[in-house]
């Protein structure tokens, strides 16, 4: 059984304090809010759990409320590679939607996650009526295109510690990822599995950034005290 399919059946609808939560809503006139709102549905996903799938045909436009997801590729044809992690208040797979295509990339939970979705109905109804929600998504496109260059560049990044530092300035983007703030509920185990490489490296290179005042690691979660400096690691200033 799909995603998708779970969605449906064990869906409820958002309650206030969830649809505030999401960015979009705000350029939204009342009626468009109300129309929104009305489709919107909220699921529990397990670790481990798909919310997208290579091949599967796209029916909701996907948003996390909290936990932790990873988008990758298709492992059976070669190495692994994760394209992106995605953090509490990001929505992904607009592209796919625009074009009512099948998936051409994995979405994984990492954690116990909350995922809401709006139908795909609704999300080309609000194309074809909304300015404020196509002002929104043409923003979320150009950000999302500079988020995979500089995925693609942490990717042949051989440094560490570098490849840490500029992987979690990432998941701490304030536009794609608005709910994080300035802490993110990540094990080392998980950021591990977000880089590509074992968590005793993680944990070596956190205690690098820890130490000259970038990040301080809490109980559960990161905070980030310096975020321009992880986005210039490994850059010449």
């Amino acid at each position: 059984m799909n995603f998708s399919t779970r969605l449906r059946q064990r869906a409820r609808e958002l309650n206030q304090d969830e649809i505030a939560l999401i960015p979009w809503m705000a350029g939204l006139s009342l009626a468009e809010r109300e129309r929104a709102s009305q489709t919107l549905v909220v699921s529990e996903v397990e670790s481990g759990d798909y919310i997208c799938k290579i091949g599967r045909q796209v029916t909701y436009w996907f948003g996390l409320i909290d936990g932790l997801l990873k988008m990758s590729n298709d492992d059976r044809s070669g190495p692994l590679i994760t394209f992106t992690g995605i953090a509490p208040g990001g929505w992904f797979g607009e592209g796919t939607a625009i074009k009512r295509e099948t998936y051409r990339y994995n979405v994984l939970a990492l954690r116990k996650s909350r995922v809401t979705g709006l139908p795909l109905e609704t999300f080309h109804w609000l194309l074809d009526n909304s300015i404020g929600f196509n002002r929104f998504i043409m923003n979320q496109l150009n950000e999302r295109l500079g988020q995979f260059v500089a995925a693609r560049e942490i990717d042949r990044i051989s440094d560490p510690d570098v490849k840490v530092a500029r992987s979690l300035a990432n998941l701490f983007h304030p536009v794609l990822f608005p709910g994080v703030g300035t802490v993110l509920r990540i094990t080392q185990q998980e950021l591990a599995y977000l880089v590509g490489l074992s968590r005793q490296r993680v944990n070596e290179a956190l205690s690098q950034w820890e130490a000259v005042g970038a990040i301080r690691v809490e109980y559960g979660g990161l905070r980030v005290t310096d975020l321009e400096l992880l986005r210039q690691a490994g850059r010449s200033r």
